[in-house]
């Protein structure tokens, strides 16, 4: 071998200072100084992987031995940088000899803390919007509470009303106090329809929280950004915190004065009685 003064088998034990890599295919290892092999030119990122391997070997073990993602292709590899042009985290000898050695890469904890930030920040806007949708959700919840009252106050206005002329008004108080109820009802399940759409996407919303919280508490950073990148989870709480809040009553709608009734017609005219127009 050409290069034989450059490769050392596995139980050797002369190895000069510097970093020790596994050809992918012969399984043999070489040692590159930080000038590499022969003295070549210097290349500051190979010299920077290198130092980064280096410290990631030299650390001391835990107590309790963190579990690592290792690289597929390199199985002795743990994943500890980041492509930035394919967004998946990858191993070293990927970028120096691999399918990334083209590619920009950055720190895998960089890219883990700003993607986490980012994360953050996109669930505090969507809890934002959580406390305005059920801020408008109680705001409903009083309209129709207040359509009820003045349906019902309505309702008790015109059976006194009607009381005092028995006989001929009963059939017609029946009349009106239908027309009272189903607007009533209309009006009603119109707003508690809206208020099911909100709280639908309240619900939704809630869960979609709660899967980003899950994910931020994820130790690992490997996995966090594979699970972040396989559901893209910043790109679902974007869409869900655009949600429209427009369709909502127009001001004045829980009114019901319009069934108001004047009794001061004559009893010829009680059979044509309607409600008050304007009033």
């Amino acid at each position: 071998q050409a290069s034989n003064p450059l490769w050392q088998s596995r139980g050797s034990s002369a190895v000069p200072s510097g970093g020790r890599f596994r050809c992918p295919s012969c399984r043999h290892e070489v040692v590159l100084d930080r000038h590499g092999v022969y003295g070549l030119q210097r290349n500051l990122l190979v010299e920077n992987i290198i130092d980064i391997y280096k410290q990631e070997s030299a650390r001391p073990l835990h107590a309790k031995a963190e579990q690592h993602l290792m690289c597929e292709e390199h199985e002795d590899e743990r994943i500890n940088i980041y492509c930035l042009r394919c967004e998946a985290p990858t191993c070293s000898l990927c970028k120096v000899f691999g399918a990334h050695k083209d590619c920009e890469v950055a720190p895998l904890p960089a890219v883990y803390q700003r993607q986490k930030s980012e994360l953050s920040d996109g669930i505090a806007m969507l809890v934002a919007g959580n406390d305005r949708i059920q801020a408008i959700i109680t705001q409903m919840e009083e309209i129709c509470r207040t359509i009820e009252d003045n349906g019902r106050r309505q309702k008790q206005h015109l059976g006194l009303r009607f009381d005092s002329l028995y006989s001929i008004l009963e059939e017609r108080k029946k009349e009106l106090l239908q027309s009272i109820a189903r607007e009533q009802e209309a009006k009603v399940q119109r707003v508690r329809g809206l208020i099911r759409q909100y709280g639908d996407h309240l619900e939704a919303s809630s869960k979609l929280v709660e899967s980003a919280i899950q994910a931020m508490e994820e130790p690992q950073m490997a996995v966090y950004l594979q699970l972040l990148g396989g559901v893209c989870l910043p790109c679902r709480i974007t869409d869900m915190s655009k949600v429209s809040m427009s369709s909502r009553p127009e001001p004045g709608y829980e009114n019901m004065d319009h069934f108001s009734i004047n009794v001061d017609y004559v009893a010829e005219m009680l059979r044509t009685i309607e409600f008050q127009t304007g009033a």
